[in-house]
């Protein structure tokens, strides 16, 4: 099986589908827990103005990134956890958004745009791909503006009933993030080795 990811700030959602690209699960899961700040970088620490009457020293603001970042670890783990809990077979690949490369590690500069807009997204999908890699999942990134015509360019003939035909049987909604994570799942799914063609 293969699980495809759409993340959000603090939330996700996951579609999973067989070796014949079948929707087996769909569920929004949760990548942090509740009472933090789900994007501690930009709304805590960003240069914009509307941020200074809660701005926060660096070291500050470092110690409530690790805060949110090990809950982030923990809440993910436990989704994660529950949905191969609720699968029939294995789980063998998770594709996750591909993050611009480059982000700067110094906690000062990454308050700082064009990185504080970007950071905490990246943030979340650092900690879904070392979670997924310690269950032993292959993890496959994906350019979302490339995602649905790679996944229709090989689905061919079936692209309609692969990525639209979902909503059907498992009623809305069925949204843009649906149909990115299902074609992230088929383009995953080459060459695994579980038979995928």
């Amino acid at each position: 099986m293969h699980v495809g990811v759409a993340d959000h700030l603090g939330w996700a959602v996951t579609v999973t589908t067989s070796a014949d690209h079948e929707v087996l699960d769909r569920r929004r899961i949760e990548l942090v827990g509740t009472g933090l700040p789900v994007a501690p970088i930009h709304h805590e620490g960003g240069a914009w103005p509307q941020h200074t009457s809660r701005r926060l020293d660096d070291a500050a603001l470092a110690s409530l990134v690790a805060q949110v970042r090990a809950s982030a670890a923990l809440a993910t783990a436990e989704s994660l956890d529950r949905l191969a809990a609720d699968l029939a077979g294995p789980i063998l690949s998770i594709s996750l958004r591909a993050s611009r490369s480059g982000l700067p590690a110094d906690i000062a500069a990454l308050r700082r745009p064009p990185y504080e807009s970007r950071a905490d997204a990246v943030m979340y999908r650092h900690v879904l791909a070392e979670v997924a890699e310690a269950r032993g999942w292959r993890v496959h990134l994906y350019d979302p503006k490339q995602v649905l015509d790679l996944a229709t360019a090989r689905l061919g003939a079936d692209a309609g009933r692969v990525l639209d035909g979902p909503r059907a049987r498992w009623g809305p909604p069925w949204t843009r993030d649906h149909r990115t994570a299902v074609a992230a799942t088929v383009v995953a799914a080459k060459g695994c080795p579980d038979g995928s063609p």
